[in-house]
């Protein structure tokens, strides 16, 4: 017997920030809201199917621009997991290793109108920036 995907989404009420840049900017209950989250996918993970309609037709870039396989796989999979179509950006291979700007790489990835954008950046205030110039969250 297959197992019924868990429940996510009807429990809790909508996560109220738009952009998620420092956990620096959330209040304590916040955090406790997405632990709790984060803990209510757990069996999601051991189910036969593991991925739930939450994120369903929405479209996730994830942009690394330092290189760190365990956290980009892991925002992978958890887009995965909650239905949206996942994309990874290799900066390697990018504009952004030819010299284009931040700014540049903004203005490019909002003309591909992604409702989510995972981005780790090593500059203080790159992902701000990003924030401000990219319509999504």
């Amino acid at each position: 017997m297959a197992d019924t995907p868990a429940s996510t989404s009807g429990d809790f009420p909508p996560f109220r920030q738009r952009h998620l840049i420092s956990i620096a900017d959330l209040k304590q209950h916040e955090i406790i809201d997405l632990l709790d989250r984060a803990e209510r996918m757990v069996p999601v993970s051991r189910q036969e199917r593991k991925s739930l309609p939450t994120l369903s037709g929405k479209t996730q870039i994830n942009l690394f621009f330092e290189p760190s396989t365990r956290t980009q796989s892991s925002f992978e999979i958890a887009g995965k997991r909650l239905g949206a179509l996942v994309v990874n950006m290799s900066v390697k291979t990018s504009s952004v290793s030819k010299g284009e700007t931040l700014v540049d790489t903004a203005a490019t990835l909002n003309a591909m109108r992604p409702d989510v954008l995972v981005v780790r950046h090593g500059a203080a205030g790159a992902v701000e920036l990003l924030s401000q110039k990219v319509g999504c969250s």
